[in-house]
């Protein structure tokens, strides 16, 4: 018999006990007429046993999977939380670098002033000296009389690698 067949047949005799006012209950034995009608009764009882065990069996993964449900929801809050404060964390780190960009240029500027007050053979001198990109900021904030007097100092080559500096782009 196929399992579809075994079904039916088990529905039809549930049916019919509960037609005549007899449900099959396990502890419920009474006399059969015929072992067709014990094989069913059998066959009855283990598939309960086989519903209720199914049922146990989706109502502890129902737990389970609410268990899980929770955690994934509890790790979220905390990395929502925790993304948040990198966020602050961001908005601090570039305030503080802007802070820090706008004091460096107040004191390129400074230092300007100081150089273009300078003789130009010692501003050549002391320009000759410092970093590319410091050198050639520097020349950038004096004023164009004093920043060609000090580069008219210079020696050819550095004059040329201090403009070649100037003219390029710098991004940030």
């Amino acid at each position: 018999m196929t399992n579809l067949t075994k079904l039916m047949l088990s529905l039809a005799v549930v049916f019919f006990f509960f037609q005549h006012g007899q449900a099959a209950e396990p502890d419920a034995r009474e006399s059969y007429s015929s072992v067709e009608e014990r094989r069913i009764e059998n066959s009855i009882l283990q598939e309960r046993a086989n519903i209720r065990k199914e049922r146990e069996e989706i109502s502890l993964r129902e737990k389970e999977l609410k268990t899980l449900e929770e955690s994934v929801d509890k790790k979220l809050a905390e990395m929502d939380n925790k993304l948040e404060e990198l966020k602050q964390q961001q908005k601090k780190i570039e305030a503080l670098l802007a802070e820090k960009t706008a004091e460096e240029k107040t004191r390129v500027q400074d230092l300007a002033s100081i150089y273009e007050k300078m003789s130009p053979v010692k501003a050549a001198l002391s320009l000759s000296g410092l970093e590319q990109q410091l050198a050639a900021d520097l020349l950038a904030s004096m004023k164009v009389k004093a920043a060609a007097k000090i580069l008219d100092e210079l020696s050819k080559q550095k004059a040329t690698e201090l403009s070649t500096t100037f003219s390029t782009l710098q991004i940030e």
